[in-house]
């Protein structure tokens, strides 16, 4: 998944960024709460995670601004407020998951894996699109019982296509999915990455799933079903 995850301690940001980056999702970490209301005005996630206690906008404000503003990816807030009253506040916000500090890695992933779940795309932790089954915990493709090993982006650029069957992706928009905040691709890095994703297809008798749209970007055509 596309991910923003705010917290403003360093000690907390880095091993959670780290684990989840390690898990193949694409990460963009900040430490305020201004920041992270940038980037949900110029980017696209699959889900926020969200300390409470932000400097200069709280989590909780990002969390009602974005509901606000009809938007639906899932939330997860951490915190140190453990009271239930704490937590109604998070909940009613319009967050859809609270977790207590200290944080436990191993909660906090299976939290996370719950909240993807929750796309009617996914079964388990496979993600389905016609016969194609991408599965999340092995970074692997399976078509029609073959199967095919993934990179971390090869597997961050399929699932962001299985998110958006058979609609144009430009490449602005690929890049900021696939590529964390901050980093600048090289200028062939997409093209190179799609023709590698092909390759991974191609064994599955697949690649031509992935349609160039000359002029604007890459298209992904499910494979009809035999």
């Amino acid at each position: 998944m596309k991910i923003l995850l705010a917290e403003d301690d360093p000690k907390q940001l880095m091993p959670l960024q780290t684990v989840l980056s390690q898990a193949g999702h694409n990460v963009d970490g900040v430490k305020d709460g201004e920041t992270a209301q940038w980037l949900l005005t110029e980017k696209e996630y699959d889900l926020l995670i969200l300390d409470w206690m932000l400097p200069r906008i709280s989590g909780v404000s990002l969390c009602q601004q974005y509901r606000a503003a009809g938007r639906t990816a899932p939330i997860l807030i951490i915190t140190a407020k453990d009271t239930t009253p704490d937590k109604v506040i998070g909940l009613d916000a319009g967050a859809d998951d609270y977790l207590v500090k200290p944080i436990d890695i191993i909660e906090f992933m299976a939290r996370v894996r719950a909240l993807r779940r929750r796309s009617p795309l996914w079964q388990g932790d496979i993600l389905c699109l016609a016969d194609l089954k991408l599965h999340l915990d092995a970074l692997t493709l399976e078509r029609q019982g073959a199967i095919v090993s993934l990179s971390s982006q090869e597997f961050q650029l399929l699932e962001y296509f299985m998110r958006h069957p058979k609609q144009v992706l430009t490449r602005n928009q690929i890049e900021q999915a696939v590529w964390q905040w901050g980093s600048e691709p090289e200028s062939n890095a997409i093209t190179v990455l799609v023709r590698k994703l092909r390759q991974r297809l191609q064994t599955l008798a697949a690649a031509e799933s992935i349609e160039t749209v000359y002029g604007m970007g890459y298209r992904l055509n499910p494979p009809e079903l035999s």
